[in-house]
């Protein structure tokens, strides 16, 4: 017998392929597998659709394409081009197309004192804490982008009234009294551009302002370079701070900002 010529050979290995790219139990593991992974599909349709990104348009158009004809290798491409996104975001590349000044507030020391405390205190506290901090945000147009537990993240248009904002809720937080706690709220603000994604955003500007709050001492207000050079000088006292972390760009500069007395 002659040796198979390798135009038949290549047609089996074609359809061989093409059976196991469309087995209904790999596809459904390929899909299990990306959004384990990559989380729900669902983010996919809140992503921006004016000046998408490139890898926007190319994520909706293989999500549309693995839709309509299921198959491993789409769903092994789409969770490659996700993974690009994320890895994207965490390095700044993925960012919005407006300036958002995000602004991050917890209480310092509330864990230790809620363990000592007990439940109903720590909610009746934290419950008066809210009523003091977030009428400063929303009457400056802020919007309360989520509450984390002793703290929240919020948003504004722009940078003076983040820094009013954070101010005006320590000096209201500060007046709290409850079984020997007065709550002192460390702010972290940064002007950037981050991702609006759904009602939360994204990317490297909310890790700089969640790590700014990190490092500020109880009752001050942390800020970045370029948030100080949005604010009014003739306003605001500003102390240079050493500052370091984590997710954070390594020139990054702190200010502690305070009202003009």
């Amino acid at each position: 017998m002659g040796e198979e010529s390798p135009e038949p050979r290549r047609r089996r290995v074609t359809a061989a392929a093409r059976e196991l790219n469309r087995r209904p139990a790999l596809v459904e593991a390929a899909r299990r597998t990306r959004e384990w992974a990559m989380g729900d599909e669902k983010v996919l349709h809140r992503l921006p659709t004016a000046r998408g990104r490139p890898s926007d348009l190319a994520v909706r158009q293989l999500a549309a394409l693995t839709a309509d004809s299921p198959g491993v290798l789409g769903e092994l491409g789409l969770t490659v081009l996700q993974a690009w996104q994320r890895v994207s975001e965490a390095q700044g590349r993925g960012r919005g197309e407006v300036d958002v000044a995000v602004l991050f507030m917890d209480l310092a020391g509330f864990s230790s004192w809620a363990l000592e405390s007990g439940d109903e205190l720590a909610i009746r506290l934290l419950g008066e804490v809210s009523e003091a901090i977030e009428p400063p945000i929303l009457k400056r147009r802020g919007e309360v982008v989520k509450r984390l537990g002793d703290g929240l993240m919020g948003a504004f248009a722009d940078a003076p009234s983040a820094a009013e904002a954070a101010l005006e809720a320590g000096e209201r937080a500060a007046e709290i009294e409850l079984a020997g706690y007065t709550p002192r709220l460390r702010s972290g603000i940064h002007l950037g551009r981050p991702r609006k994604i759904g009602g939360d955003y994204f990317g490297v500007d909310v890790n700089i302002a969640a790590r700014l709050a990190e490092a500020a001492e109880p009752g001050e207000v942390l800020v970045s370079d370029r948030t100080l050079k949005a604010l009014d000088s003739d306003a605001i006292v500003a102390t240079r701070r050493s500052f370091k972390a984590k997710g954070a760009p390594a020139d990054l500069a702190a200010h502690a900002v305070r009202r003009q007395a």
